[in-house]
């Protein structure tokens, strides 16, 4: 699935170097829609073209280069988009997403017609086979459906992870979710994990509303507005999933003495939020949070293990799959609401 500057397109020319040193070969079998890939084609996230969409996939090793040990051909695999280094102070600290190599330093390993392609969020998770680094590529349990372990890599990592990892929710804590789609569920459920009492889900559509219970909310609201009626001091944490400047001020104005402000949601680049000075002195906080600040050799693992355990849902996530070539359907569903996760099938 190839992304020029003005159009995507299922092309079948397009071909991937082999692994070098530190490298693997993943055949992709399942790979989410992200809106994180949407935002690349409506220009949100800038990136250049041609690029290979995609970063939320699982597959099947197919090759691993020089020094390779953790996987071999044959391995099920969830991959990441933390092509991080391993070696700098922020890995050797155990935060992976904060390494400035995984930040960001588009690669080109697909060729179409001679000329390079780039690969997206060094991953490019829509393409029958994609190349990544070997910290990216974590095994998982062959019981696992495909579909569902390509969610981990992306959307479970950045829901769970923001509750789990950044906002560290704590027992009896209560939680307020804005916008409930494929990160806003696993906020709802990494709070859920993490012993939230209260988890108020905010979206403006009410078809939502079963699905946010099923993942854990305890109330479900079309706005802001019922919150503090819910929690009348205010929340512990709110998380917004959105991307909307408006909602990120209200995320701020529902928060309880102590209370944190998640931001999860990708407004455009050059969006500015504005809040009261003085609300803050009461120990507020804004934080952002990249990929949940995970790190996932360690993340994707754990929540493999709790899915089979039954505490993750990871097959309610998956509305609809689609074969890769009907993308722009699937593209569709997602910009209307109709799915809680898309997952193009190769």
């Amino acid at each position: 699935m190839v992304f020029d500057g003005k159009q995507t397109q299922v092309v079948d020319d397009l071909e991937v170097r082999d692994p070098g040193p530190g490298e693997v070969q993943v055949a992709i079998a399942a790979a989410g829609l992200c809106h994180s890939d949407l935002s690349v084609v409506d220009g949100t996230i800038p990136f250049p073209v041609p690029v290979v969409l995609g970063h939320e996939g699982a597959g099947v090793v197919e090759a691993v280069g020089v020094g390779v040990t953790h996987v071999q051909p044959g391995d099920h695999v969830s991959l990441s988009t933390l092509a991080n280094c391993g070696a700098c102070a922020q890995c050797d600290r155990g935060r992976p997403t904060m390494c400035r190599k995984a930040i960001g330093r588009p690669a080109q390993p697909f060729t179409r017609d001679g000329r390079p392609v780039y690969q997206f969020a060094s991953n490019s998770a829509f393409a029958e086979r994609t190349l990544v680094k070997a910290v990216q590529a974590v095994r998982i349990p062959k019981d696992i459906p495909m579909a569902c372990a390509a969610l981990i890599g992306c959307g479970v990592l950045t829901g769970v992870g923001a509750v789990l990892n950044r906002a560290r929710v704590d027992h009896g804590e209560s939680v307020v979710v804005i916008g409930t789609g494929g990160i806003g569920l696993n906020v709802i459920q990494g709070a859920r994990i993490a012993g939230a009492l209260k988890i108020v889900a905010v979206d403006a559509n009410p078809a939502k509303e079963a699905t946010a219970r099923q993942f854990g909310a305890t109330h479900f609201l079309p706005s802001t507005e019922g919150v503090k009626d819910i929690l009348p001091t205010g929340a512990d944490h709110a998380f917004e999933c959105v991307g909307r400047v408006e909602l990120i001020r209200q995320a701020i104005d529902l928060l309880d003495r102590h209370g944190q402000a998640v931001l999860l949601g990708v407004p455009p680049a050059t969006a500015e939020a504005s809040f009261l000075v003085s609300s803050m002195y009461l120990d507020k906080s804004i934080l952002g949070c990249r990929y949940g600040s995970s790190r996932p050799q360690r993340d994707i693992a754990l929540y493999a293990e709790l899915y089979r355990e039954g505490r993750l849902l990871l097959d309610e996530l998956v509305t609809q799959t689609y074969p890769v070539e009907d993308f722009e359907k699937a593209a569709a569903d997602a910009h209307a609401g109709r799915v809680a996760r898309a997952v193009l099938t190769f």
